[in-house]
């Protein structure tokens, strides 16, 4: 398996956390326990299938989540964080709060999650 060079740590965490999508799944998952596929396209909105498809497979590729597929039909599929991707709240936390403290008449807020 080829290395990934990285600058420093941080780039780690962004390899890992980085995109539009992952933080509001991550959040989602670690705050409001497993859901189904359709549950967090929902919760996001404006996202492709594809899109939400490749953001999770990076994220339980990293460790992050995991995918559980049950054998019925039609297929039910859930994800759950883990223990590596709750190890990020703090980091999400911090993300979600400097949001709030940085909102501007640029930014019309529809979802708020920051508590």
């Amino acid at each position: 398996m080829n290395k990934i060079k990285v600058v420093c740590e941080m780039e780690i965490t962004l390899n890992v956390i980085g995109g539009k999508w992952k933080p509001l799944i991550l959040h989602l998952l670690i705050y409001e326990g497993t859901k189904r596929f359709g549950e967090i396209k929902n919760f996001i909105g404006n996202i492709s299938h594809k899109t939400l498809t490749n953001q999770l497979r990076e994220l339980e590729t990293d460790g992050l989540i995991t995918r559980t597929v049950y054998p019925i039909v039609p297929p039910k599929v859930e994800y759950s964080i883990t223990e590596k991707g709750t190890s990020l709240s703090n980091i999400l936390e911090e993300m979600c709060k400097w949001g709030e403290e940085n909102l501007t008449e640029k930014y019309e807020l529809i979802n708020p999650l920051c508590e």
